[in-house]
């Protein structure tokens, strides 16, 4: 199995700026992609920002030119460096990787638990 452990949520002052992590651990085999989704209460989930093994990267486009997704190999580690932070970014942000497990011959989606990401005004 899989587990996805998050860390670097908290409270900031808009503007300011935090930098989230998610690492991967388990019997993995490989790991396709990585990425950071949020939701808001009373809003759906959305994707934040994407990592595909071949380095393409997508954003949502409320966080282009703001955040940065990127990912140690070694560590089976991703990545979330926000700045500019602004109060409509206030969401638990969740980590979800795309993982192959050692002995199976498919990919599964797995998910961190959460971290409260909190902008004050």
């Amino acid at each position: 199995q899989v587990q996805l452990v998050e860390s670097g949520g908290g409270l900031v002052q808009a503007g300011g700026s935090l930098r989230l992590s998610c690492a991967a651990s388990g019997n993995i085999f490989s790991i396709n992609a990585m990425g950071w989704y949020r939701q808001a209460p009373g809003k759906q989930r959305e994707l934040v920002a994407g990592l595909t093994s071949g380095g393409r990267t997508n954003y949502a486009d409320s966080v282009k030119g703001r955040f940065t997704i990127s990912r140690d190999n070694a560590k089976n580690t991703v990545y979330l460096q926000m700045n500019s932070l602004k109060p409509e970014d206030t969401a638990v942000y969740y980590c979800n990787a795309e993982v192959t497990l050692i002995g199976l011959g498919y990919s599964h989606n797995y998910w961190g638990q959460g971290t409260q990401v909190t902008v004050s005004s």
